[in-house]
């Protein structure tokens, strides 16, 4: 009876401990972060960055010259993606719709923006692999205060 009642719990633990691992697994699937992107995805998600975004944000993610100060249309240029920039200060979920929908879109109130939509250019997947890309490129403290931010919500 009491080999019966261990093996019991033993079980149940284990199935616990997988149902928790599927459910942290199926909740952080949505979002874009580099612990547990694969260097597959880093590698897609940085030849998406080549071809979609580095015209106007820079190959190596430096953004564009004086991207603080507005230009002459009053849209801000392209800020830099690196840790100098603050593409780190946004949560996983803000990035994403960022990307998916343009920052007009998200940011609202009239807001103008050069920053267009890629819906119909990425899929969500796509999007996620570029900005695992992106986060893999900053330094420990910036993914790390990122990653709280992403995981607070």
């Amino acid at each position: 009876m009491e080999k019966t009642l261990r093996n019991t719990v033993g079980i149940g633990l284990v199935v616990g401990g997988v149902i928790l691992a599927v459910f942290a697994g199926w909740r952080y699937a949505g979002t874009a972060s580099t612990a547990v992107a694969s260097a597959d995805i880093i590698a897609q998600g940085r030849q998406i960055y080549v071809d979609q975004c580095a015209a106007c944000h820079g190959a190596n993610l430096a953004g564009q010259p004086d991207w603080r100060t507005p230009l002459v249309s009053g849209r801000l240029p392209a800020p830099p993606h690196d840790e100098s920039g603050h593409t780190w200060h946004h949560p996983d979920e803000v990035l994403f719709r960022i990307v998916k929908e343009g920052t007009a879109a998200v940011v609202g109130g009239g807001y103008e923006s050069d920053m267009p939509s890629f819906a119909d250019v990425l899929s969500d997947a796509e999007i996620r692999a570029v900005l695992d890309y992106i986060k893999s490129t900053w330094p420990e403290r910036e993914r790390s205060y990122q990653s709280e931010l992403s995981h607070s919500n």
